[in-house]
């Protein structure tokens, strides 16, 4: 009867939230991939009936290129900026605590500002008569004519720069709580600081990193606003062609459509980072 009144407890407390998400999030979602399969009208709307007219016109060469461009893009971004966000973390891991909690304002300091002021400072930097361009043209890395702006490795960079926070904060969750007396033992009996970094610190942080995978990977997917301002036409994502079918075009089933095709691509990565979490809580037991 005990187990029974705690379950019932546990369900009335995680109710709220429960009808939070259905409300904000399965409902809208569901919503979307039903205008997936709506005729549009001309002012912007969806007909009566049903048709899959909006995904037949995916199969076009040109959405495909930008599909495996933004995936390529989105994996790139993670990557980059997990390579970095693992040492950052074990770094700030041991750290005082003054110290340590100085870095972290530095980290979370960008977040104060807008992302698209931020974007728009790269801009400044990287134009024709910016800062970065006269530097490297005086340092001789690239010509005087070269054109910093409007292409693929710009939107690289910026989201790079970014999402760099929303790697680091996690994998330093994880690396907060790690014993490093163990990467001491391991020292002592032989390893090598890299050895043991890679086989002590690095598995004690996994569930970090795949939670930094799903914070980087999942909004890159759906950038918008850094490809719009610093890329050009070659470097349009996903998230760009939404945007043109919903205020351009006005063709809300087609922009329903690529959005689906867009969660549809967020959910292995989802699935993967919860079944390896899941995976590190059952070893714990």
């Amino acid at each position: 009867m005990k187990r029974r009144g705690n379950d019932v407890t546990t369900w009335l407390l995680g109710l709220p939230g429960l009808l939070w998400l259905l409300a904000l999030f399965v409902v809208p979602t569901l919503l979307v991939v039903l205008i997936a399969f709506k005729p549009s009208d001309l002012y912007g709307g969806t007909q009566a009936g049903w048709t899959v007219a909006a995904w037949g016109k995916l199969w076009s060469p040109g959405f495909g290129r930008i599909l495996l461009r933004t995936l390529g893009l989105a994996l790139l971004t993670t990557l980059l900026c997990l390579v970095p966000s693992v040492p950052c973390a074990y770094f700030l891991a041991r750290q005082p605590p003054q110290r340590r909690n100085l870095w972290l304002l530095l980290v979370i300091l960008p977040f104060w500002t807008s992302l698209l002021v931020r974007v728009l400072a790269w801009k400044v930097l990287l134009h024709p008569e910016g800062f970065f361009k006269k530097v490297l043209v005086w340092l001789y890395l690239v010509d005087a004519n070269a054109v910093l702006l409007y292409n693929t490795p710009t939107v690289l960079l910026v989201q790079v720069y970014a999402f760099l926070p929303f790697a680091l904060l996690p994998i330093y969750a994880a690396a907060e709580k790690v014993d490093f007396t163990l990467m001491e033992a391991a020292r002592d009996l032989g390893a090598g600081p890299a050895a043991a970094f890679f086989r002590i610190f690095v598995p004690a942080v996994a569930g970090g990193i795949w939670g930094a995978v799903a914070m980087v990977f999942i909004p890159a997917l759906g950038s918008y606003v850094i490809p719009d301002l610093v890329g050009g036409p070659s470097s349009e994502l996903i998230g760009n062609k939404i945007a043109q079918r919903t205020f351009t075009d006005r063709n809300l089933p087609l922009a329903a459509a690529l959005a689906t095709c867009l969660m549809l691509a967020v959910l292995p990565p989802m699935l993967l980072a919860l079944g390896r979490r899941r995976g590190n809580r059952e070893g714990l037991y």
